[in-house]
């Protein structure tokens, strides 16, 4: 049950009443009588709130940053009518309008859409629906809560998507499906063609060119079929913010433009998600269904303030690949997690595939480095400037060992992360 202001008014109208016409204890006990018995008959002529059923439908997942729709479909099976308010209750982080008016007939139904922007990743599950059922004076109301369970996921946001069609022509160009042909490159034979001026004459067929009346050349394109092992570090280093976002979030949008582009380019891509267990995984997608699974397997990832376990991570991309595949490693490069846990068993790893770090580093330091001013601002620059000649003795360290090293800001590891795929690709690293 519950009151509302115009039984305070109807009060402060009776205290007049009992100050100006019937001063006495018999007014006062009239007059608390009569707001009382108003107060009842209004609850008791009070739609019941206990009997609705509820129904949900909507969206079940939305990127984050985006708006999704869930509707809510309410019945009133009993005879009196239902005129109130409903709050449809969701954690803070799903962004919901939560508020609606209500106004149900006997028998009938209404829906009710509740707008969510989320601000997090992860899923969202609705709590309880409040309906709070007023009387037809509107002095007092009827009111209850109900279960109506539903979860929506909210899928990382992938902003390095913008990325994808100027790298897809670099693919394009290295695989010879347009006219600017990047001669020479690729490790399989794809065709022969008529030499033109400027072609590398290291790719002329000369037993070809013998059979024919003119000079022949073999054309090449990008491996195809390799393997992508895409390695997620989810423990205590990927937690640090970067500007407004965790570290984790990074790296998961370069994730996620790299697999795009290997996919694209006929690979196939794995994915773990590991700190000191597997968080997360995806394995043997098709092309079209990689993206899918692997948002909606990121989606619910959160850092652990665990130590990552390396020992772990080289024995589970062991087991899962047993061909040469490229690893793509998406850690950090601080100092002691790398040299006290990852160097010890890299050899392990580099010794059957071809390895890469990809890292996240804090353009706030760079700009500290920078600075000059007062003291402060000069000890702060000194700092910066051990930390970034850490992490460059960190890059060489791995680069002397065999592991191919990307270290960008936030904003520039995906498009990084990217090239670098697409360079060793036109090499035949792959």
């Amino acid at each position: 049950m519950a009151i509302t202001g115009r039984v305070g008014l109807l009060a402060l109208l009776g205290a007049v009443v009992v100050g100006f016409a019937v001063p006495s204890t018999s007014g006062v006990v009239l007059v608390t009588a009569v707001i009382v018995i108003a107060v009842l008959a209004d609850l008791a002529l009070a739609g019941s709130v206990r009997a609705l059923r509820f129904t949900r439908a909507g969206a079940r997942s939305a990127r984050l940053g985006d708006t999704a729709e869930v509707g809510l479909i309410i019945e009133n099976p009993g005879r009196a009518r239902v005129r109130g308010v409903l709050r449809d209750a969701w954690p803070p982080s799903a962004g919901a309008v939560d508020r609606h008016t209500i106004d149900i007939p006997g028998h009938g139904r209404q829906t009710v859409t509740t707008g969510l922007t989320p601000t997090r990743r992860g899923d969202r599950k609705a709590d309880r629906v409040t309906v709070r059922a007023y009387g037809p004076l509107g002095l007092a109301a009827r009111q209850g809560s109900h279960e109506v369970p539903w979860t929506l996921r909210v899928l990382p946001p992938f902003h390095s998507r913008r990325h994808l069609p100027s790298r897809l022509a670099r693919l394009r160009e290295l695989d010879g499906r347009l006219a600017t042909l990047a001669r020479g490159q690729g490790t399989e034979f794809d065709s022969l063609r008529t030499y033109v001026v400027g072609d590398d004459v290291r790719s002329i067929d000369w037993r070809a060119t013998a059979r024919a009346s003119d000079v022949m050349i073999r054309t090449w394109r990008p491996e195809r079929d390799r393997h992508l092992m895409i390695v997620l570090d989810t423990g205590r280093t990927s937690a640090g913010r970067v500007g407004d976002i965790p570290r984790l979030d990074a790296t998961m949008d370069a994730a996620l433009l790299l697999a795009a582009l290997a996919a694209r380019a006929g690979d196939r891509v794995d994915f773990i998600a590991y700190d000191r267990k597997v968080r997360a995984g995806v394995q043997g997608s098709s092309a079209a269904d990689l993206l899918p699974s692997l948002v909606n397997s990121m989606a619910p990832l959160e850092p652990e303030l665990v130590e990552s376990d390396a020992r772990g991570i080289v024995a589970e991309v062991l087991r899962r690949s047993r061909r040469r595949s490229l690893v793509v490693l998406l850690t950090g490069l601080d100092p002691d997690p790398v040299q006290q846990s990852l160097m010890p068993v890299l050899s392990a790893l580099t010794s059957r595939h071809l390895v890469l770090v990809a890292s996240v580093t804090d353009p706030r330091v760079a700009e500290m480095a920078q600075a000059r001013g007062d003291a402060e601002a000069v000890y702060d620059a000194a700092a910066a400037a051990r930390t970034l000649q850490e992490r460059e003795h960190i890059a060489a360290l791995l680069q002397r060992r065999g592991v191919e090293v990307v270290d960008a800001t936030p904003n520039d590891l995906a498009p990084a992360l990217a090239d670098k795929y697409l360079a060793l690709k036109a090499a035949g690293r792959l």
